[in-house]
């Protein structure tokens, strides 16, 4: 059973989310918040497994909860709905710790899937905010590689490239001709070595260091 707690200032926003989630059996709503304050304490309290998270609410927003929930690998995985499509938005969410990126007028079987996908790990952001992603860190300068890059091996730099492209670990297995129990390995060690909480923020450093490029270039 997943856990849920949903985010919202606005309450009938939550109402209709809750009605989504209670229609299915591996779904559980357990709480609900009005603002990024009391998401923040009720993600404490209750333990979650995932957020749904909105942006803009009064006085805490969601960006700032985010930062407040996602503090270790233990937290709650937070997955931010908002009706606003914008480059600051996102990349801040990413930054923050969020899992997820969704725009509220996604369909009911995608915001479904990404629940899922996040509860188990994994990452999840809709098409148009994975291009405004990329283009938003080539706009940005890379910062200076973390030294920790440097223990990486030549096969984990090239899984931690082809994560950052997206690809999962089934796909990065069919590109390298290798189990994806073994791709499985690497992306373990990638995030061990660098201190990363999972392969969202593998993609950040990926890609602020400049090891990745957007297209795919990984620097030398």
């Amino acid at each position: 059973m997943i856990r849920v707690l949903i985010a919202d200032d606005q309450a009938l926003v939550r109402t209709g989310f809750r009605l989504i989630l209670s229609g299915e059996p591996t779904l559980e709503v357990v709480g609900e918040a009005g603002d990024g304050a009391e998401a923040a304490r009720l993600a404490a309290e209750l333990r979650p497994d995932v957020v749904l998270m909105d942006v803009r609410m009064p006085e805490v927003d969601g960006i700032e909860a985010t930062r407040r929930i996602v503090v270790d690998e233990t937290s709650p995985r937070v997955l931010v709905l908002t009706t606003f499509d914008l480059d600051d938005i996102v990349y801040d969410a990413l930054r923050a710790g969020a899992s997820g990126f969704l725009l509220k007028d996604a369909p009911e079987e995608r915001l479904l899937t990404a629940i899922q996908v996040v509860a188990e790990g994994g990452s999840l952001f809709a098409p148009s905010v994975t291009r405004r992603l990329i283009d938003e860190f080539s706009r940005r300068a890379p910062t200076a590689p973390p030294p920790a890059l440097a223990e990486l091996t030549a096969r984990e730099l090239e899984v931690l490239r082809l994560v950052a492209q997206g690809l999962s670990n089934a796909e990065i297995a069919a590109h390298l001709f290798v189990s994806e129990h073994t791709v499985k390995t690497h992306v373990a060690r990638i995030l061990q070595k660098l201190d990363l909480r999972d392969r969202t923020q593998a993609v950040v450093l990926a890609y602020e260091s400049g090891v990745v490029r957007p297209g795919g270039a990984v620097s030398s």
